[in-house]
């Protein structure tokens, strides 16, 4: 796992493909909210294959009123899912975000990625009621988890 800066070239890459697919599984709508900047991440994360050292998958931080963040940009590319990187790239940033002393993290998903719902729920995340922008969204799926 590596913290890298908001513009680095892989990880806009590998955003990139995140919203490619996005657009693709929500034609009308594909990123409900606001859009993750470089002034509104305080942490963006690339993982790697253990392996081959090729960049798999990231996820970033935006921080939220109190003691709560944000997971953004949770993405993995597709030949990789199911393999644990993931499950990394959440746990590592549940631990920066506890190292910043927040104590709730937050995140929204859509209705046409089940694969992200599994995570979440398996990785002990609550369903809430949408929260913020993505309140009214009927494609919208809220977690939380208390850290």
């Amino acid at each position: 796992m590596k913290p890298v800066a908001w513009d680095d070239p892989v990880g806009v890459r590998l955003r990139s493909d995140q919203e490619a697919e996005l657009a693709a599984r929500y034609p009308d709508n594909p990123e409900p909210g606001d859009h993750p900047t470089a002034d509104n991440i305080s942490v963006f994360l690339l993982v790697s294959d253990a392996f081959t050292g090729e960049p798999v998958g990231c996820g970033a931080l935006r921080d939220l009123d109190g003691d709560a963040v944000e997971i953004k940009r949770m993405y993995v590319v597709p030949k990789q899912r199911g393999r644990g990187a993931g499950r990394a790239v959440l746990a590592a940033l549940e631990q920066a975000a506890r190292g910043r002393g927040k104590k709730v993290a937050r995140l929204e998903t859509g209705t046409e990625q089940p694969e992200a719902i599994t995570l979440y729920e398996r990785s002990g995340y609550d369903r809430i009621e949408a929260f913020g922008p993505y309140a009214g969204n009927p494609q919208s799926v809220c977690y939380e988890r208390i850290l």
